[in-house]
């Protein structure tokens, strides 16, 4: 629903472009540059951001047109783009990310658009405010190029809900096969990077969130420890687990990206101690060119059955082996019988609390301050209830209390279990710096009937590393059948920067990457041609 709008805006705003043809053949060639790469060429003229900005614009509208991963733009970005480059021609000092284009999935706030989760509820909630996050991205001189769809409400609506779609924003597809699942909930961000609609994307992650996009799309997604960046002005799901992170097409990007948003923020107490471990910039004095006397802990227990992906996991250990490193297999790990049961009843208690809490915060004018209202305007929208149902509402409406015996009692058994009885047991008793596993099965179908099926179930160890709050960084390794799978590097509390450059060494080694084809199914594949074309006699 945004393309018709956006081209006439993005008309009106070039009616008076002066950018030469030359111009932006330059700026076409830095589109699929590394972020770090684009950044260093406008700080030192070979490009300006205006260009930058022009060119993915310009890709946006040319390529987001089946896929939808874009929300919403940013009307100001041109402006803002000519101010950074006016700044550096006149010597200022500028931010590691001057004038380089960052999407944000529209559940984190900026003050020049509205922040809507999907919903339709929050179609008007301009509030005027930026995520401390956005904040900091400014402060860097980035710019904000526009919003990415996802699944309504971070996919925390319905037991049958559709990863991809929102009430506000329709449908995003998978970019490499359109009939398949960009999965969820930062879908937009994750299927924007794989097509490279800007620089760099923002996601978010309760459980899977960032990860799971990021390895279905074929792009870098970085997980941070719980706490290492603020969660203020971003709509909630849980306080234990949520945050945001960068979903990149490189490991250094999403390491630069995440070195700037971190911090310590008054307003949330989960990052008091993040001024403690913050990451630093990645320089050539931390960008490791092996892994020597690194030990990897290797997850069986979780890597599935499926021959594909078990030939890429075993592809990747190879390139991690060939790196130098020791590898250790992880065979084992039990969990209390009733641990999904407990981290589901978790989540259902802190999006009740939470999301009071945000809602009658905001300055905005929008229909519903608290869940209960929220059930109710849905139920008088024709479009929120047409696909699926609210159950998770209507059951988090009902859920144990956050000061009850009941959610601490949960909450502690789960956290155990994925913390201090699980990551950080496995990596102790191996004597392992990062455990790693496949990311996840390749992506599912699309199914408006069923919801989200899963016909090779979801593998991996990520939701440890969730309900843990640990990180959990994915790199694309291999694709199946022309869609993407990724490995992840999942290491303790706070050892962010170490799982950053142990990925970083594997990118450069395993030298994988990924073009989406935009393909509408995988029987339209150029090397299926020949195969699925009939044949006709004499």
């Amino acid at each position: 629903m945004i393309k018709k709008w956006y081209l006439l805006i993005f008309v009106a705003l070039c009616g008076a472009c002066t950018t030469t043809s030359k111009q932006q053949n330059t700026a076409s060639q830095w589109l699929d540059k590394p972020a770090y790469a684009q950044a260093g060429a406008i700080q030192s003229g070979e490009l300006s951001s205006y260009d930058l900005v022009s060119g993915y614009l310009a890709r946006i509208e040319r390529l987001d047109t089946e896929t939808n991963s874009v929300l919403a733009i940013n009307t100001q970005a041109l402006e803002q783009a000519k101010r950074v480059d006016a700044k550096i021609k006149s010597g200022e000092s500028v931010g590691a990310l001057a004038g380089i284009p960052v999407l944000l999935k529209d559940n984190i706030e900026t003050s020049e658009m509205a922040t809507t989760a999907g919903s339709m509820a929050l179609l008007n909630n301009t509030t005027g405010r930026d995520a401390p996050i956005v904040a900091k991205l400014k402060a860097a001189d980035a710019i904000i190029l526009g919003k990415t769809n996802l699944s309504e409400w971070a996919n925390f609506r319905s037991e049958s809900s559709i990863s991809g779609w929102s009430a506000v924003g329709g449908l995003t597809r998978n970019p490499h096969l359109l009939s398949r699942s960009a999965c969820g909930s930062s879908s937009g961000s994750g299927a924007a990077m794989a097509l490279r609609l800007a620089s760099l994307a923002v996601g978010t992650e309760t459980n899977g969130s960032i990860i799971c996009p990021s390895s279905m799309n074929g792009v870098v997604g970085f997980k941070p420890t719980v706490g290492m960046l603020s969660r203020t002005h971003i709509v909630p799901i849980s306080f234990s687990q949520d945050t945001a992170g960068p979903m990149t097409n490189n490991v250094q990007d999403a390491w630069l990206m995440a070195s700037i948003m971190a911090g310590e923020d008054a307003r949330d107490s989960a990052t008091a101690d993040a001024g403690k471990h913050l990451i630093q910039q990645p320089n050539s004095s931390l960008i490791a060119t092996d892994l020597k006397g690194v030990r990897i802990g290797m997850v069986r227990f979780r890597q599935g059955d499926n021959p594909h992906i078990l030939a890429a996991y075993e592809n990747a250990l190879s390139s991690l082996e060939n790196a130098g490193a020791t590898l250790v297999d992880i065979d084992d790990f039990d969990q209390p019988d009733s641990f999904w049961a407990d981290s589901y009843n978790v989540l259902l208690s802190e999006f009740h609390s939470s999301i009071n809490e945000y809602l009658g915060d905001s300055p905005a004018d929008i229909p519903a301050r608290d869940l209960q209202a929220l059930i109710a305007f849905n139920k008088t929208d024709k479009r929120e209830l047409a696909l699926f149902n609210q159950d998770i509402f209507e059951k988090s409406l009902k859920a144990a209390a956050i000061d009850s015996e009941e959610y601490k009692s949960a909450l502690s058994l789960i956290q155990k279990t994925a913390g201090t009885n699980g990551i950080d047991t496995l990596m102790q008793q191996h004597n392992v710096d990062v455990l790693v596993s496949p990311s996840n099965s390749p992506s599912f179908l699309i199914d408006g009937v069923y919801g989200d099926p899963s016909p090779g179930g979801f593998i991996g160890v990520g939701y440890l590393a969730a309900v843990a709050g640990y990180p959990h960084l994915t790199v694309p390794v291999d694709d199946i059948k022309n869609l993407p799978v990724g490995l992840s590097f999942i290491a303790g509390k706070w050892m962010d920067e170490k799982v950053l450059r142990i990925g970083s060494v594997f990118e450069a080694k395993h030298g994988f990457s990924i073009t989406p084809g935009l393909l509408p199914s995988r029987f339209d594949a150029p090397e299926l041609e020949s195969i699925t074309e009939n044949v006709t006699s004499n």
